[in-house]
């Protein structure tokens, strides 16, 4: 389905994002990361456990607006490459050893351009580039390389494809 291009954490909010071959995901997010240490800017109110990016959306922006986030300055702990990120959401899906449940989209904010320290990262990031959240759901280790695949489809988009087969045809029925 889609593949993980670069691994992140930070230890402390406004921290260098430090890059990865390999993190554990563990209860509550990825070890050793800020949010996960109670460390990140929006601790204890707007967590995501983890959150990925889309190596597409990264290229969009540095080729658009001239900007090359690529080091980590988006401040995402995944960067994917081949995956519709939102139709991860409500999903449960696994990335190597782990499993995650996609929960909500990651819009960009003021804080992530003062950190990146450079004009025009938070509205680059706007329009849907900004990523997912996504809960651990089974800790395990995940790699750069390693594929993600679909466990369960969000019930809304089974709900959907069932309504539209039934639609099509009435022998279904």
């Amino acid at each position: 389905m889609g593949r993980i291009d670069a691994l992140f954490t930070a230890p402390a909010d406004g921290e260098p994002m430090e890059t990865h071959d390999a993190v554990d995901a563990v209860e509550g997010g990825l070890a050793g990361d800020r949010y996960l240490l109670g460390r990140g800017h929006y601790s204890p109110y707007d967590v995501c456990q983890v959150t990925f990016v889309a190596g597409e959306a990264l290229d969009e922006i540095r080729d658009r607006h001239g900007i090359d986030l690529f080091d980590g300055r988006h401040r995402r702990n995944v960067v994917t490459r081949d995956v519709d990120l939102h139709a991860l959401l409500e999903t449960t899906f696994t990335v190597g050893e782990a499993t995650f449940r996609g929960t909500r989209p990651r819009p960009p904010c003021a804080h992530v351009e003062r950190v990146a320290d450079e004009q025009g990262v938070a509205r680059a990031l706007k329009d849907g580039r900004g990523g997912i959240c996504a809960d651990v759901v089974a800790p395990g280790t995940i790699h750069v390389g390693d594929a993600i695949d679909v466990v369960e489809a969000s019930p809304r988009e089974v709900g959907r494809t069932i309504a539209d087969r039934l639609r099509d045809d009435p022998s279904d029925r």
